[in-house]
């Protein structure tokens, strides 16, 4: 029997800087924590509809949690409206629930110690705290809704910094800033500023992207990622990242040479669900090999950032990288292969694993089949780089012969 401790998502935030659609990057939404189990099941994202459900508050039963935010997600598929959808936490003491969209607005509703942050029609913004009840911005407002209670390491009190945090949401929508890059500063400070640490995650709302697993713990009952940490470092020439622990080994590019910038955490975040054109969004399937998707990720964004985002680019860089052993456990890929969202600046690779537990795909070689079997069988291995020289030089030999005619 395996016993799973409580999840608690105390910092939860809501972001709309764009409600017109016009900006990929105008809205988001994030959650954070002091405890443990911080998993993606704190904010539900629907990518059909550009919704989100963040989760929170305390409850000795975390089956009551589900069952809150199920009956959440059921009001608002229903057609229910933002405020409608998160008042059901009012009905599960201790629980709160933020729901919101670019199509629905924002709300809060249940247990929470929140400041609302709306856009008024001369361009200026209120920020304006609230407790307890169900609040909402329309749709078609820019605004913000962060939550932010009391934890262990809070300098100054919970009160003070949502004020603060609130406030700077207010300057860099009024700014012009994008709800993501928003978003990136709310985890910076509240990470730095007070005890919420640990992700927790977020999600591009428009664009369906969201930062997975990047930050969530590791194993059951273990804390998340220190949003304040060091997460990777990045070529500032190619785009090319390798994540810590494995960044202490690197202090150029192996790749061309390039300088490496350390991201934070709370930079990996911004960078992960905000859309541009030198950055990529990389999803492997089809093959549970370690090390894969991380891999994956490396050469598909290097080759996205010298050439673009071309299916049948990705893929070859992709085969080079099987080659030369870099990527292992999966065969060659095709262009079909790879599912390329050029808007949403995203890459879905669909690999076949290799069977047998092999790790190299079979020698594309002018080489009967069969009698590799038998030369590896006996274990010829001097024999077989003779006969793999002697037809390549054949080969070669006869397409010279055949151009100099």
């Amino acid at each position: 029997m395996v016993s799973a401790s409580a999840v608690s998502a105390t910092m939860n935030c809501i972001i709309i800087s764009d409600p017109s659609g016009n900006d990929p990057n105008g809205a988001a939404a994030g959650s954070m924590s002091f405890e443990e189990n911080m998993f993606q099941s704190t904010f539900v994202m629907s990518t059909k509809n550009q919704y989100a459900v963040l989760s929170g508050g305390e409850s000795e039963d975390d089956s009551l949690r589900l069952q809150m935010v199920c009956n959440a997600l059921a009001d608002i598929e229903g057609g229910g409206s933002a405020s409608s959808s998160a008042a059901v936490a009012s009905s599960y003491s201790g629980m709160r629930a933020i729901v919101g969209g670019p199509k629905v607005g924002m709300a809060i509703g249940g247990s929470f110690d929140a400041y609302v942050i709306v856009e008024q029609d001369n361009g200026s913004y209120t920020v304006t705290p609230y407790s307890g009840g169900t609040v909402s911005i329309p749709a078609g407002k820019k605004g913000a809704i962060i939550h932010l209670r009391d934890s262990p390491g809070s300098a100054g009190g919970a009160a003070a910094n949502r004020q603060a945090i609130a406030t700077e949401i207010a300057k860099e929508l009024r700014d012009g800033y994008s709800a993501t890059h928003i978003m990136g500063t709310v985890f910076r400070l509240v990470s730095t500023e007070t005890g919420e640490v640990y992700g927790g995650g977020a999600d591009n709302l428009y664009c369906g992207i969201s930062t997975g697993d990047m930050f969530t713990p590791a194993e059951l009952n273990q804390k998340g990622y220190v949003m304040s940490d060091p997460y990777n470092k990045v070529c500032q020439q190619c785009g090319w990242s390798v994540a810590y622990p494995a960044a202490e080994n690197y202090n150029r590019c192996p790749y061309c040479g390039g300088e490496l910038k350390t991201q934070y955490a709370y930079d990996a975040l911004e960078k992960a669900i905000t859309v541009s054109d030198d950055s990529a969004n990389v999803y492997v399937y089809g093959s549970d090999e370690q090390g894969l998707a991380a891999t994956t990720q490396e050469v598909v964004q290097y080759e996205v950032s010298k050439n673009g985002y071309s299916s049948t680019n990705i893929a070859s860089a992709i085969n080079k990288a099987i080659n030369n052993g870099i990527i292992v456990g999966v065969n060659y890929v095709e262009a079909k292969d790879i599912n390329v969202n050029k808007n949403a600046k995203s890459v879905g690779v669909y690999y076949t694993a290799l069977p047998d537990g092999r790790t190299s795909p079979p020698w594309n070689l002018p080489i009967n089949t069969f009698l590799l079997n038998v030369l590896g069988a006996i274990q010829t291995v001097i024999g077989i780089v003779i006969i793999v020289l002697v037809i390549f030089r054949g080969r070669l030999l006869t397409s010279f012969q055949k151009r100099n005619k």
